[in-house]
């Protein structure tokens, strides 16, 4: 999208907005990812004494990623809110392995509390939302053929108590949000963050989720990142997802029984069609030597080299 065209975009939604909230306030789902920052963007440009960002900390987050969140936020002239929500949605989720039925309860448990806060907030009619063209896609067309349900669209409950949902990032793809975001002046530490699905790294713990599963996926995930991060040329998506398996071992000469961790890093362009990233040997030899000696409960780690399709960027 050239700048003419990023600077319509902005005045159409700009206008849109104020349309459809009126005076009225907007309660933003703010993650910190790079879609709802952006949408936040837009909606303190069009309304910025009528939003309400509320920060739900599901516990699903990558590793440090919720204070950096609230560093950033709390600082911004929008009106920030840190809700503590993680024993309560790894109660949902317990004894659940099924990766849809994780996505639709994240879905749901998002809902509630995002009613629960708006009702402590007094009248705001309208739920903000970062949903971009990708995730409606994926989520289902009009035959009705799903992918996955996003948090943000196949997740949405027919109870919802708000008047109207604001979408105003839901014609766009990702390069596209992230140029929006430039335009609108966010920093590079946000426009350039890795993509990261609404339920976060719940749909990267594959089975059950739980708090330890978690902490394991956040070493393993922070170690990926940090080295991949060092690269020249970096993928335009790369992540740990912690497997169900475990796999025998030995560390110290004793035997081990421990989880497999699977690397993913794709190139693409859109996030609808991607191919595996053919990272450097030496790198991917790291990755796998600093996970399994920093963190006793990997023994194995794996590199997926499948694209998108037949596979999706996620593995649920």
């Amino acid at each position: 999208m050239n700048e003419c065209k990023l600077d319509d975009y902005i005045e159409t939604q700009v206008c849109a907005i104020r349309e459809t909230a009126g005076g009225q306030c907007v309660l933003l789902a703010l993650s910190g990812g790079v879609d709802s920052s952006v949408c936040a963007a837009l909606l303190s440009r069009a309304i910025p004494d009528q939003v309400t960002c509320l920060f739900i900390d599901h516990g699903f987050m990558r590793l440090h990623e919720g204070d950096e969140i609230e560093g950033v936020f709390s600082q911004h002239k929008l009106r920030f809110l840190r809700v503590d929500a993680q024993a309560r949605f790894l109660g949902k989720l317990r004894g659940v392995t099924d990766p849809e039925a994780k996505r639709k309860i994240i879905g749901e448990e998002f809902i509630r509390v995002f009613e629960e806060e708006a009702a402590k907030l007094g009248d705001i009619p309208f739920l903000a939302q970062g949903t971009i063209y990708p995730d409606i896609v994926e989520s289902g067309n009009a035959q009705g053929n799903l992918v996955k349900s996003h948090h943000n669209v196949g997740g949405m409950p027919d109870s919802l108590s708000f008047t109207g949902v604001i979408e105003p990032l839901a014609s766009l793809y990702k390069e596209e949000v992230r140029q929006l975001g430039r335009k609108l002046g966010l920093p590079e530490s946000l426009t350039g963050r890795q993509p990261f699905p609404g339920p976060g790294l719940a749909v990267r713990v594959m089975g059950e989720v739980t708090g330890e599963k978690l902490d394991v996926l956040r070493q393993a995930d922070y170690i990926a990142r940090d080295e991949i991060s060092q690269l020249e040329e970096t993928p335009q998506q790369y992540f740990a997802i912690l497997t169900d398996t475990r796999s025998v071992g030995v560390k110290d000469g004793l035997r081990t029984y421990d989880y497999v961790v699977a690397i993913r890093a794709v190139t693409t362009t859109d996030f609808m069609t991607c191919e595996y990233a053919q990272l450097p040997h030496q790198t991917l030899r790291r990755i796998s030597q600093r996970i399994t000696r920093e963190i006793d409960a990997v023994s194995r780690v794996v590199y997926d080299i499948t694209e998108k399709p037949p596979s999706t960027v996620e593995w649920e």
